[in-house]
């Protein structure tokens, strides 16, 4: 069974930092690309940043270049998302995806082939 599961989601005040994990398991986590994508309150999801199988990570934000960092550890299955200096409009549900071997364009979150049931992200002004 595929499964995606996020964790470390919370309630942080701006200018705080959280990391996000997603853990994967079910398939052959190393021939994957992670991502991570975001749907704000009242707002489309939409892709925040990703990483190929190979290791290279791409972001689809201007928002977050230099405060989000993507990486991933092959020998956990597990992709992180480093947050920091959380602005009040990173608020919303972070979600992780995968997708065989590149980053779909854009980090479109249609183009993942599995995705977790994402975590919350609070952040207070």
């Amino acid at each position: 069974e595929v499964r995606l599961v996020e964790s470390g989601g919370g309630l942080v005040q701006a200018g705080g930092s959280l990391r996000l994990s997603c853990v994967a398991s079910g398939f052959t986590f190393s021939d994957y690309a992670i991502g991570w994508f975001r749907q704000a309150p009242g707002k489309e999801r939409e892709g925040v940043t990703c990483i190929t199988y190979q290791g290279i990570s791409y972001s689809f934000m201007d928002s977050v270049e230099g405060r989000f960092t993507i990486s991933r550890d092959n020998t956990k299955s597990t992709v992180y998302l480093q947050m920091n200096s959380l602005k009040p409009e990173d608020t919303g549900i972070y979600y992780c995806g995968a997708r065989s071997w590149f980053c779909s364009a854009y980090g479109a979150p249609a183009g993942y082939d599995f995705a977790g049931q994402g975590t919350q992200v609070t952040v207070s002004s």
